[in-house]
């Protein structure tokens, strides 16, 4: 009878996901809190990739005690400054948007006030891509089992890394093909970059899917 035996076995897929997300990168998540000060301007730039879902979440910690009329205003804009997501007098809340081309995003907080009031407390929560789905939701509405849930985010993972192979390497090929002799080591030294990514990827699978002896 096969099966799945052994640590690698029992932990196969949770293994992929973390490989999976790894080559994937930290860029699909963006945890960050700062200070604000009145009457300034603090803007994030983050490039991502077209027809990807974007979450967040945010908070501003508001310590002036209502004095002075503060005010805090957030913006969401790409680089043709069409506004994705506004919000006047903010102080905690959440957006979501879907990106229709590949662009550089930028969030913007700008705080408004008189007299001296102490800094502002901003953090803010962006995903995009994988890691902005709502898994837990997806598994309730489709009832799904929790290995129905994971394969179909190994799934997506997966998906979301033959993209981003598929960006990088676009500008590559335009590279080799416009100069092709003097960039021949180049072309190469990419090729060889990525293969041992797939590789261990397909070790995983092969292991995670041998049958027991």
């Amino acid at each position: 009878m096969s099966g799945l035996s052994g640590p690698v076995a029992q932990h196969g897929p949770r293994l992929l996901a973390l490989l999976l997300a790894f080559l994937l990168g930290p860029s699909s998540v963006l945890a960050i809190s700062f200070h604000l000060p009145v009457n300034s301007r603090k803007c994030l730039r983050e490039e991502i990739h077209k027809d990807l879902l974007v979450t967040g979440a945010y908070e501003i910690a508001d310590q002036s005690g209502g004095a002075g009329g503060l005010r805090t205003h957030l913006k969401i804009t790409d680089s043709a400054g069409h506004i994705l997501y506004s919000k006047e007098d903010a102080s905690k809340g959440k957006f979501a948007f879907t990106t229709e081309d590949h662009d550089m995003f930028e969030v913007c907080f700008e705080s408004n006030g008189t007299g001296r009031i102490p800094d502002q407390l901003v953090i803010l929560d962006m995903k995009h891509g994988v890691e902005a789905k709502n898994y837990k939701e997806m598994a309730k509405v489709e009832k799904l089992r929790p290995l129905e849930v994971e394969l179909r985010r190994l799934e997506d993972l997966s998906g979301s890394i033959v993209n981003d192979f598929a960006y990088m390497k676009k500008p590559e090929e335009e590279m080799c093909d416009t100069n092709e002799s003097p960039n021949t080591e180049s072309c190469t030294s990419a090729l060889f970059t990525v293969l041992p990514y797939w590789t261990s990827t397909w070790q995983v699978f092969f292991a995670s899917s041998r049958p027991r002896s």
